[in-house]
């Protein structure tokens, strides 16, 4: 039996927790995403992080348990999931020839003992100018409603960038690997052990 639980639904993460190559499994965390007045994004990242894996720790003791969660941020604003073809391609068009922060919260949780860890990673976009046709080329196709900023790096996504910039890719799809194993081997799970 595995010890380690991602508190995700999303197939973008357990894609890049696969590459560990640990045994795990996973269970998406029913939460409230919605950022407290005034809640700077950096402690908005944590704190849903750190609840989604809380919200499992009862049904499995004895666990380590992910959590994470990312917000980007453009002109000031957190952006949430786009929802609708209008509302990315709004986005984007905004993004065209910017840059574009990305924020993810980290949290791993050690249910048997409650020591947690919680931290997040940076990671900015900057984008190519884009004409009117491409972002709608881009939306229909890549149906990118349910992700922060209104692309998906994983696809076609990577089209629309002039440059990234950050310690690790994977930050942007939503999981910063680095540092989770980094938190891992502090939690006495080695991703190179035996």
């Amino acid at each position: 039996m595995s010890r380690l639980v991602l508190a995700s639904g999303s197939r973008w993460r357990r894609q890049l927790l696969d590459r560990l190559a640990i045994p795990y499994t996973w269970q998406s965390p029913d939460i409230d995403e919605t950022p407290h007045p005034g809640e700077p994004p950096e402690a908005l990242v944590h704190r849903l992080a750190l609840s989604k894996a809380e919200r499992l720790t009862a049904s499995h003791p004895d666990h380590l348990i992910i959590g994470s969660d990312q917000v980007a941020l453009f002109d000031g604003r957190i952006l949430g999931k786009p929802g609708d073809e209008t509302t990315a391609r709004a986005n984007l068009a905004s993004f065209s020839g910017n840059r574009v922060r990305f924020l993810t919260g980290l949290a791993l949780i050690d249910s048997a003992n409650s020591r947690h860890w919680v931290c997040h990673e940076r990671y900015d976009v900057v984008f190519r100018r884009l004409d009117d046709s491409e972002i709608a080329n881009y939306v229909a196709r890549e149906q990118p409603l349910d992700s922060a900023g209104s692309f998906r790096m994983e696809g076609l996504g990577i089209t629309l960038f002039e440059k990234l910039e950050g310690d690790d890719p994977n930050t942007l799809i939503g999981l910063p690997l680095i540092r989770l194993c980094a938190l891992l081997r502090e939690a006495g799970l080695d991703p190179l052990g035996t």
